[in-house]
């Protein structure tokens, strides 16, 4: 007896060639209602593969409305989501993992095809061509995000990138600055036009271009406190420009310490007589009042600054390390004071310091305050004495 299936529940026939098909009716990502088809080698097989399709009609997931290949999806993404939401370091990081790595070893792939074996061997593949780990994490990241949006976008039921083992990419980075180190290099640049800057890095643990984008008006020298909302960015193009601060945890007001508030206000007069130099050739354009100023006026690249920032490390003697490396000072300075690691994530605005760590506080605290005093004496008398 042909076993029957209950009403709605779609039919399975058997085919010519001897496989067995199911049909039923469900929606599409444009919102028809279209038939759709599964085959089977046996009743069974194609019983299951219809169960699951309806199931997910179900659960209100369509199926896509056409057969996406990986490389017309990836192109999708780069252009239509990538390019308009997200910044142009970001545009350009994915669209070079998917321009040199993805679409030539994957983008014939039929994307609702997609297997994890297939993910895994391309993995190995680049792995032979000797393609560095670094490189291969981000790869291997660009496609995750990918097929993460195709499943928000109701094209795809589940991402198997997520199935792979992402690279192991050594994080020996080297290791900050010590007390002394961080003292004898403040020591060293005392006379320099930037040697604020080198305050804030080493004692608030300012990002560079957060750093080179911080204005007056985002100072309260009677308050202490200043609350940095703008980084430089170098935008294809367009040159410099000022862009806002990624997240609101990165703009959170900070402490400034008497220590901070003198160099800035050293670093004010300083930007006056250049200012006066340069006379007509004052390029400050307007909103751009920024504190770390080019000298004529104009904002700071920050590659410039990390090699003003490397001359002065040789310069000055000490164990050379980058800028980025040497915002983390602070981190190992407030850790030698020890500071409550929670007082210090709200220094640093990481957004997670332990696994204790639930949530991140934006209010500039007395403990706050205590700390980053304590650290500005610790590298302020010898400077004085």
């Amino acid at each position: 007896m042909a076993k029957r299936r209950p009403n709605g529940g779609g039919s399975i026939s058997k085919r010519q060639d001897g496989r067995y098909q199911g049909r039923a009716y469900v929606t599409d990502t444009d919102g028809n209602r279209v038939r759709k088809y599964v085959y089977g080698a046996t009743w069974d097989e194609a019983n299951e593969k219809l169960g699951k399709l309806q199931e997910q009609e179900r659960n209100g997931i369509p199926v896509p409305s056409r057969a996406w290949s990986l490389g017309e999806w990836l192109d999708y993404w780069i252009d239509h989501i990538v390019k308009p939401n997200r910044d142009d370091n970001t545009y350009a990081k994915y669209e070079s993992k998917v321009r040199l790595y993805l679409r030539p070893h994957l983008g014939k792939k039929q994307l609702a095809r997609l297997s994890a074996a297939q993910v895994r061997a391309f993995m190995a593949a680049l792995t032979r061509q000797e393609v560095p780990a670094a490189t291969r994490f981000e790869v291997l990241r660009t496609l995750r995000n990918a097929l993460n949006r195709a499943i928000k976008e109701e094209i795809l039921a589940r991402n198997v990138a997520l199935l792979v083992d992402m690279p192991k990419v050594s994080k020996d980075k080297g290791s900050a600055w010590s007390a002394p180190e961080a003292i004898t290099f403040l020591r060293a640049v005392r006379a320099h036009r930037f040697y604020a800057a080198c305050v804030l890095v080493l004692v608030l643990g300012l990002r560079r271009s957060e750093l080179l984008g911080l204005r007056w008006q985002d100072v309260d020298f009677e308050n202490r406190q200043f609350t940095p909302v703008k980084q430089v960015h170098r935008k294809k193009g367009a040159g410099l420009v000022l862009k806002d601060l990624k997240t609101e945890s990165s703009q959170a007001a900070l402490p400034l310490p008497e220590f901070c508030a003198r160099a800035l206000e050293q670093r004010r007069d300083l930007q006056g007589l250049e200012r006066k130099i340069a006379g007509d050739h004052w390029n400050q354009a307007p909103g751009h009042d920024v504190i770390f100023s080019s000298e004529h006026g104009g904002l700071t690249d920050p590659v410039g600054f990390s090699r003003t920032f490397d001359r002065l490390v040789k310069r000055a003697g000490v164990r050379r390390i980058t800028v980025r490396l040497a915002r983390h000072t602070c981190g190992t300075l407030l850790a030698f004071l020890k500071v409550h690691p929670k007082v210090a994530q709200a220094i640093l605005r990481h957004s997670q310091i332990s696994m204790t760590m639930d949530i991140y506080t934006h209010v500039v605290g007395d403990g706050e305050r205590e700390a980053v005093s304590m650290l500005a004496e610790l590298l302020e008398d010898p400077l004085l004495g």
